[in-house]
């Protein structure tokens, strides 16, 4: 388990160690789970109010089918700590936090002045998400 450079939660970091998804059903006792690129997160839908802790790993800086895992678990109503981890760059964080990650742990340090540049870089969004309420660019431009 990768401990977070970024921690946007009132609590502290989960520090309970993970299971892998393919024995976290077995493992009755487990409150951590990582998903690894490929596993479908669906498959923790029943067992959403036992967990802590989802990290979500991101392999390669190319790989981004850990941002479609965030948002099924956030619009499922998760809403313990999701923690993003691995090859992660600076023009990832504002993305990341976009679909509901919480927590984010790159495997190289990142920047901190650059981290906060890269998350006050886009105040206007696209797209509308449950997890920040923010109304996209339309919308406002609308009047809706």
């Amino acid at each position: 388990m990768a401990d977070p450079q970024f921690l946007f939660r009132d609590e502290a970091a989960v520090s309970a160690p993970t299971v892998a998804l393919s024995a976290f059903a077995e493992d009755t006792n487990a409150t951590a789970v990582v998903i690894q690129p490929g596993e479908d997160a669906r498959d923790l839908l029943p067992h959403l109010g036992r967990l802590a802790l989802v990290e979500i790993t991101f392999p390669a800086f190319t790989d981004g089918r850990g941002y479609s895992s965030a948002r099924i678990l956030r619009e499922a109503g998760y809403t313990g700590e999701l923690r993003a981890s691995g090859d992660l760059g600076v023009d990832q964080l504002s993305h990341l936090r976009r679909v509901g990650f919480d927590a984010i742990a790159p495997q190289t340090p990142l920047d901190p002045a650059e981290a906060e540049t890269a998350f006050a870089t886009w105040p206007q969004v696209y797209q509308a998400t449950v997890v920040d309420g923010r109304k996209p660019i339309w919308a406002l431009r609308h009047g809706l």
